[in-house]
């Protein structure tokens, strides 16, 4: 009970990596960005600041409907679920993961439309799934986010 449970909305910030692990469970990884704005009353303008860049990891039926969902790298997301910071050593050096356990991953209405379709749920995680999904996050701590330049920019409210 005492996990803590997240809301972030943003935009995809590469493209989803998705797979079936060894023994058939549908696992999906995507990196989701966070661009907060705050209003410059000095300047009258909107003004960026860090992005921040989390891994969101969905399972089973949740990993395949994200999978046939069409979200692409800078599409706007809106993402439920279980936050989690793993440390770990990689290479002589230690490493620090944010990731989320996605209970919802869904379009960002506020910016676009979507097309709703239900489908049908599945069973429980193994120890092998967890270690998989680990391994597959470890694939975004090792690369550079994408050019600033190329991030969708939200929209002031």
């Amino acid at each position: 009970m005492n996990e803590a449970h997240v809301t972030v909305i943003g935009w995809t910030a590469a493209e989803p990596y998705y797979t079936v692990t060894g023994n058939g469970t549908p696992f999906l990884s995507l990196r989701v960005g966070c661009t907060p704005r705050r209003y410059d009353r000095e300047s009258g303008s909107w003004q960026d600041l860090d992005t921040m860049f989390l891994t969101v990891n969905c399972w089973r039926g949740l990993a395949d409907n994200v999978n046939a969902s069409d979200f692409r790298r800078g599409t706007p997301v809106l993402v439920t679920g279980r936050l989690r910071v793993r440390q770990y050593e990689r290479d002589g050096q230690w490493r620090f993961s944010a990731e989320i356990e996605a209970n919802t991953v869904g379009h960002d209405l506020g910016r676009g439309t979507a097309d709703f379709r239900p489908v049908q749920r599945g069973g429980a995680l193994t120890d092998e799934d967890r270690q998989a999904a680990r391994d597959a996050a470890d694939q975004w701590a090792l690369t550079t986010p994408p050019d600033t330049e190329a991030e969708p920019t939200p929209q002031a409210a």
